[in-house]
């Protein structure tokens, strides 16, 4: 059926049930936005956010790094503070959502949003111009989140900021990276990758809702001890200059890991899965 006979069709329903003008505006207030709509939405802002000159881009992307290491930081001390217990690390991981509802609410660049609202002018439009533009912004964004995470963490390990328990704290944090293998922390990065590419798909629906959205996938990611490659970054430059792992570490086995993970689950599955779903209606 064509896009038009479906249109007249919903027109022609929408007349059998008798409502009042008013009750009728009151129903498009309310109407939840389709995946078509919520695509659209999504693509144009990916769409614009690829043409914004490198430098604006570098800067957002650096915003975007010092302030998630809010979240290393508000989950380091809130853990700091509390006592052994089976639930202090869901009480903890609250403090991980800080450095995201900065971000996010702030509109600064965070490479992990970017493997949905980038993806989606590329997958509707696959060219060779539009892979280009996605690989600009990537490596931009990306570059300038880790220099900001490292920013972050030279100061904390200098003494600039903060006083030394927070240093500790962080540090102690931290050291479950050098737990994980690679091939674990890939895995681990997949779920962290798909949840926070949910968050540019969810948030056109959830108007005046976005900070209980953020705050609840952005827990979950802590609770679930997935690997985000950003806000991962943080500790990973910590535990370097910590004197605790080697440069080639944190960026092979802890920061490039997390990175595959989180393009795998972020682009690989859930910007793929959700232009799929609209693709024959474009």
């Amino acid at each position: 059926m064509e896009p038009n006979s479906r249109a007249d069709d919903v027109e022609a329903r929408e007349q059998d049930v008798d409502l009042s003008p008013d009750e009728r505006r009151d129903v498009e207030d309310r109407e939840v936005a389709s995946a078509l709509v919520t695509h659209e939405v999504i693509r144009r802002h990916g769409d614009e956010e690829m043409e914004r000159p490198a430098l604006s881009l570098a800067w957002s992307g650096l915003a975007g790094g010092v302030a998630i290491s809010a979240s290393v930081m508000g989950q380091a001390l809130i853990a700091d503070t509390l006592p052994p217990a089976p639930w202090a690390d869901a009480v903890a991981s609250i403090g991980y959502t800080l450095g995201f509802l900065i971000v996010i609410l702030g509109r600064m660049q965070l490479f992990t949003e970017s493997t949905l609202s980038a993806v989606i002018p590329v997958a509707t439009h696959p060219t060779l111009a539009n892979f280009g533009r996605l690989a600009r912004f990537w490596i931009i964004v990306l570059v300038a989140n880790l220099t900001g995470t490292f920013l972050v963490a030279l100061m904390v390990e200098s003494g600039v900021v903060g006083e030394p328990g927070l240093r500790l704290a962080m540090l102690d944090l931290s050291r479950h990276l050098l737990e994980r293998e690679p091939l674990q922390l890939i895995a681990m990065g997949i779920p962290a990758g798909f949840l926070m590419a949910a968050i540019p798909w969810v948030l056109p629906s959830a108007k005046g809702q976005e900070f209980w959205v953020i705050l609840f996938i952005t827990w979950f990611i802590a609770v679930g001890k997935f690997a985000h490659v950003v806000a991962g970054s943080g500790e990973a430059w910590l535990l370097v200059l910590a004197g605790e792992a080697s440069v080639g570490y944190a960026l092979g086995g802890i920061i490039l890991p997390a990175l595959i993970g989180n393009i795998i689950g972020g682009t690989g599955l859930f910007a793929l899965l959700a232009h799929a779903q609209v693709r024959q209606e474009l």
